[in-house]
């Protein structure tokens, strides 16, 4: 496993599936239209895997879930202006398949943080690409 570069802020991005292989990604309750898989900071002294199971238990309620793999790699960007000089984010990303039923999914999270979705939806891939990735220009990305 490769170390995250220096001077950027390190978090995780989740992507669960569920047995129909659809993708989990909740509207952001603070913009409008924009739709996001969980992800989130990791907090000093916490391993990345770690910090993929927390937040999506804060961001979603979801407890019932199994890490299936792990992107070998940071993925790093930069922000528009250095913010107490951090560059950017860098990324560890996890795909995890949820194990539970869709009762256990709650938006208000596990009551610890602010809740981050206002709704959620199981998508396609090419939806996540569509919806997720329209605010990143994802779609030049991938193809």
């Amino acid at each position: 496993m490769d170390s995250p570069p220096q001077g950027y802020r390190k978090s995780v991005g989740i992507c669960l599936i569920n047995s129909s292989k659809k993708i989990f990604a909740g509207s952001r309750t603070d913009k409008p239209n924009v739709w996001q898989m969980p992800q989130g900071g990791i907090n000093e002294g916490e391993d990345p895997r770690s910090a993929a199971i927390r937040e999506l238990k804060e961001e979603t309620g979801i407890s019932s879930a199994e890490v299936i793999a792990e992107v070998p790699y940071w993925l790093t960007y930069d922000w528009d202006k250095v913010h107490e000089n951090i560059k950017g984010q860098t990324m560890k990303w996890f795909l995890l398949k949820f194990t539970g039923k869709e009762e256990e999914i709650n938006l208000l999270g596990d009551g610890t943080v602010k809740a981050e979705f206002g709704e959620w939806s199981w998508m396609s891939p090419k939806q996540v690409v569509e919806l997720v990735g329209r605010p990143y220009n994802l779609s030049s990305v991938l193809y």
